[in-house]
């Protein structure tokens, strides 16, 4: 009896093991198969037209154990009315991969350009809406959130996610208490926080975990103006501390101790005018925190660009 021609979709799942584990061999292994069986499978394959539907320098999928636990901390993302998200749902795909014990957004996923002071007055702040900056924000929260709900529900694990608000949006609040007839228009409420499980802390309280303060920013002086440095934050609060707040990244590492300070940077696209033509080379992604233990952890920085590359 002749022996039936190979299908398309087995053709294609020995050329995509074999890109993905880098070999036929290591592929023919994987798929449970004789390596003779796997190399002709390749060269119908091939003869074919067919071409690998996985890429060799796309994420391969970690399954050992984890040594320790994992914080995954979003940076400032500053939401408004017509700026780029689009790394955003590269962020959330990336999350789901890597299932964090705790994941810590440092606060202004808003911006609120429409009760912000800095160009009021000016024609940039012509048509600006409080609920439009609602909006836009929600709507970069639903694409974050959406791939790791989506995995939660194929391949649960626990997760606690942390929100510290920023001064961002702190405004609202600041806004109501100084006009109270507004008590109930501009409220926090707003914010989809709650559909997607956050925990919230009110702006400047710092929240602990695994030996880590998290806050938005960390105050220096008696004024409580924000901290200058990393080595301030480290030297004032004599433990592993992390802010968001600045654009720029800092880190500093108690020589002894190992516990580190870091003002982690950005997770935006878009460019800031009152920043000016140099302000606005910064260090753009996500933290992620490896084999956390008290406060000691080895740091990983993600790019939005090998966000965007590895994850869209």
């Amino acid at each position: 009896m002749p022996t039936p021609p190979l299908s398309d979709e087995l053709a294609q799942q020995a050329l995509d093991a074999a890109e993905h584990w880098k070999s036929e061999k290591a592929g023919a292994a994987a798929l449970g198969i004789p390596r003779g069986t796997m190399q002709a499978r390749v060269r119908v394959a091939l003869s074919r037209g067919m071409r690998p539907k996985v890429r060799k320098d796309a994420p391969r999928v970690y399954q050992k154990q984890r040594l320790g636990r994992m914080h995954i901390v979003i940076p400032d993302v500053q939401v408004r009315p017509g700026v780029n998200t689009d790394h955003l749902e590269h962020v959330g795909n990336y999350i789901a991969e890597k299932k964090p014990d705790e994941l810590i957004c440092i606060g202004d996923f808003w911006d609120f350009p429409s009760i912000g002071g800095y160009d009021k007055g000016t024609l940039k702040a012509e048509g600006r809406r409080f609920n439009k900056d609602v909006a836009a924000g929600n709507a970069a929260m639903d694409r974050l959130m959406s791939p790791i709900t989506e995995e939660m529900k194929r391949s649960p694990w626990s997760m606690r996610k942390t929100f510290t608000y920023g001064n961002h949006e702190e405004r609202a609040l600041r806004l109501a208490n100084m006009m109270p007839e507004l008590e109930g228009t501009i409220t926090l409420e707003d914010l989809n926080l709650r559909k997607w499980g956050w925990e919230t802390h009110p702006f400047l309280k710092v929240v602990k975990i695994d030996g880590i303060e998290y806050v938005h920013y960390f105050t220096s002086g008696v004024m409580g103006r924000p901290a200058s440095s990393a080595a301030v934050v480290l030297r004032e609060r004599q433990c592993s501390a992390t802010q968001g707040h600045v654009q720029h990244m800092d880190v500093a590492i108690h020589k002894k101790t190992q516990k580190m300070a870091l003002f982690c940077g950005t997770c935006y696209t878009h460019d800031e005018d009152y920043l000016g033509p140099q302000g606005n080379n910064q260090k753009r992604g996500i933290i992620c925190k490896h084999e956390v233990n008290d406060g000691i952890y080895d740091l990983m920085v993600v790019s939005l660009a090998f966000l965007k590359k590895a994850y869209s």
